[in-house]
């Protein structure tokens, strides 16, 4: 009799061990999405958003607002096997206001808060993030400008800090640097000069702390072979179970970009300029880490082009000028990361 019931002892300690851990454990998901213009209807005096006016160019009204804002409600919901984003990184935003509505009259049933600055950028666009305010709290953002030689006004590269409730500080960066406009060569030095601006901050955080957390992701409108990214911020290619140096950096999106895949279709290739970007610390901490070869491209077939030459592209808003009342131009991209607390 006593043996059975040590036996049993045994057991019920096995099982709720299990359990414990169990419940200490979390699994996040971290994305990042060029939204694809998304304005308001209204102009903005000192800002070149003219096309996006009801009477501009793209005749953009109130109607097709509510379609864009349905449309992306729908990929973000979809996101994370239906549970939607930990932590979602935006671009291409012209105001807050338009965040706020997004989550005001789709997501009230979630705890998200959005961390958002306007920017210098020309044509009004801005990064942000939506975060799940049930799992990080924000410490503070900062806004880190890019001084192009040029002299134009372009985005600033965007810092939020958070708290995770088992306390572990995580180190969130949006990107959009400037775009290919005018020819990839000629542009080259204006992706360069975000790059050095990121490499500078968080080289400050590393020093700081060399088991710091970050995650930089956005649309860095540059590849991951790239030397914007390879050479100047220094993003490592990073393959799962590899000897992990926490003072650099590693691009999560590698892998994919090796074998083929991208975000953003141009004249038939597949282009991947959106990518989340990891310190060491990220993959091989115990308390919060990548959980390896979690990285995706988020491509629910209903957001894609079915037929033609853009065939499987994430179907945009507009194509040229013509309205097609899509999603974006760009494909989402996320990841998972294991929380123990």
């Amino acid at each position: 009799m006593k043996r059975i019931t040590n036996y049993t002892i045994l057991i019920i300690i096995f099982i709720s061990t299990i359990s414990f851990s169990q419940k200490m454990q979390d699994t996040l998901y971290i994305a990042s999405w060029n939204l694809e213009n998304l304005f308001d209807a209204v102009d903005d005096p000192g800002k070149r958003d003219e096309e996006f006016l009801p009477n501009g160019k793209k005749e953009w009204t109130q109607e097709k607002i509510d379609t864009k804002l349905e449309h992306l409600a729908k990929v973000i919901s979809a996101m994370n096997n239906d549970k939607g984003p930990s932590i979602l990184g935006v671009t291409e935003v012209e105001h807050r206001s338009l965040l706020d509505t997004l989550l005001n009259r789709f997501f009230r049933n979630k705890n998200y808060k959005i961390a958002y600055a306007e920017s210098p950028d020309k044509r009004g666009i801005d990064n942000g993030l939506i975060y799940d305010s049930d799992l990080f709290a924000l410490n503070y953002i900062e806004t880190l400008r890019v001084n192009l030689d040029s002299g134009y006004p372009t985005r600033y590269v965007f810092l939020a800090n958070f708290t995770y409730k088992n306390g572990s500080e995580v180190n969130v960066f949006v990107n959009h640097w400037p775009s290919r406009a005018g020819g990839e060569e000629r542009s080259k030095p204006n992706r360069a000069k975000a790059a050095s601006v990121l490499k500078e901050k968080i080289d400050q955080l590393l020093k700081d702390n060399n088991n710091a957390l970050i995650i930089a992701l956005g649309d860095f409108n540059d590849e991951p072979n790239n030397k914007s990214i390879k050479e100047i911020l220094g993003a490592e290619f990073f393959e799962c179970g590899e000897k992990i140096d926490k003072e650099a950096l590693y691009n999560l999106s590698s892998k994919v970009f090796e074998e083929g895949g991208g975000t953003y279709l141009y004249r038939g290739d597949w282009n991947m300029l959106d990518q989340i970007i990891v310190s060491g610390a990220t993959i091989s901490d115990s308390s919060f880490h990548y959980l390896c070869n979690s990285f995706e491209l988020f491509k629910p077939n209903f957001m894609l082009t079915k037929s033609g030459k853009y065939k499987g592209a994430a179907t945009p808003t507009f194509g040229g000028r013509k309205y097609l009342g899509g999603y974006s131009d760009h494909i989402p991209v996320g990841a998972k990361f294991i929380v123990v607390e």
